[in-house]
């Protein structure tokens, strides 16, 4: 896990790397997941986007078990952040999109360890199919930096 965030003010955290600010203000529903509502981005920050990942090995091959994908999902995600001198506290927003019922407990183990206590801002959506049959699960990730 990543060392702990700063906290600026009751339910409001600056991320280490001090360009990225996380908070779910009072007036909105509590979160049913783990992200938060909002992620400011400091000015003159560097905006980074990223091509959706999927659960393809490092070379290239696609195991047919979903929380094997969810897993190489993460390893290339983290390669990608890296790649740039990034971190998983720089990430702002996920777009996850799966074909099947994500096993969350399995998944929110993955996810909390990649991220840490506080969440970037999420959205998920179930389809009904993705770039190629094999494809279980993709998730994008934008970045600050």
């Amino acid at each position: 896990m990543l060392e702990i965030i700063y906290p600026i003010e009751k339910g409001c955290y600056e991320m280490k790397n001090h360009v990225v600010t996380r908070f779910s203000p009072s007036g909105v529903s509590k979160e049913v997941g783990h992200y938060t509502h909002i992620t400011k981005i400091k000015p003159n920050a560097t905006f980074y986007t990223f091509s959706g990942q999927i659960g393809a090995d490092l070379g290239g091959d696609i195991p047919n078990d979903f929380n094997q994908q969810v897993e190489n999902t993460f390893i290339n995600i983290s390669n990608l952040l890296k790649s740039v001198d990034l971190e998983p506290d720089n990430v702002i927003k996920v777009n996850i999109w799966s074909i099947v019922e994500i096993d969350w407990e399995y998944f929110d183990k993955i996810y909390c360890d990649f991220f840490g206590e506080i969440s970037p801002s999420m959205t998920i959506a179930y389809v009904n199919a993705l770039g190629l049959d094999s494809i279980k699960i993709e998730i994008e990730i934008w970045a600050a930096g």
